[in-house]
């Protein structure tokens, strides 16, 4: 025999759903664009929560999303009350060649979906994600609280670029066996720094480009950086 349950216990039980990762395709600015959004862990969508904007390394492939969701995001995200949103680049085009033009309607749509906390996220990304995130935070400041590369730098740092990015909380990772990319993040880390930003800039002992030391257990260290804002960046 069925059984069915009345529309008010449905409707609680969409609500509070169990932590989930969902695959979504939406058309902005004419691109079509696949993303993957990590909700939290017995999510309620009339609450409020803490989002983060994370963007995949290399290609930006929808396969490299589903990686990287993985190994650095996903756990944590779950357990802490994240919602964690992560694009893949429309047609392979990178976020800073091109695909940065579905910003901000990107984010108008991600905010209409979902409750994020005063309205803004951090933004973080891995190689060419950490440049995406970047590029991405000086183009539309105003959505973002704190700015994460691991690795990751600013491009086309001009002085109107640098302003952009200079109220945020920036957390800069790099390996040390990470030849070019550690000598560029020192030194924009350094010109950060006599700038008055607040900047961590944190050499990864014994890693190469992808540093395990971020990984799986580890990215919660991440998560402890987003939520050192609260006390001034950590300062």
């Amino acid at each position: 025999m069925k059984r069915f349950l009345p529309v008010a216990v449905l409707a609680l039980a969409a609500s509070f759903a169990d932590a989930s990762v969902i695959e979504k395709t939406k058309n902005v600015a004419g691109l079509t664009v696949q993303y993957k959004v990590v909700l939290p862990n017995n999510y309620d969508a009339s609450k409020a929560y803490p989002g983060v904007l994370a963007f995949p390394g290399g290609g930006q492939s929808m396969d490299i999303v589903t990686s990287m969701i993985e190994r650095y995001w996903r756990p944590e995200a779950e357990k802490r009350g994240y919602i964690v949103v992560m694009p893949a680049a429309p047609r392979g085009v990178l976020y800073f060649e091109g695909s940065e033009k579905i910003f901000p309607e990107f984010l108008k749509i991600i905010l209409a979906d979902y409750k994020i906390q005063d309205g803004k996220f951090h933004i973080a990304g891995v190689s060419n994600g950490g440049i995406s995130a970047f590029h991405v935070a000086a183009q539309h400041p105003e959505y973002f609280l704190t700015l994460t590369g691991l690795p990751g730098y600013l491009i086309e740092a001009t002085p109107d670029r640098i302003k952009a990015i200079s109220k945020m909380c920036i957390n800069m990772h790099v390996g040390e066996l990470d030849s070019g990319w550690r000598e560029d993040m020192t030194a924009q880390s350094k010109e950060f720094q006599s700038k008055g930003m607040k900047v961590r800039f944190t050499v990864e002992p014994g890693q190469g480009h992808i540093m395990r030391t971020l990984e799986g257990a580890n990215s919660a260290r991440l998560f402890n950086q987003f939520e050192e804002i609260a006390k001034g960046c950590g300062k």
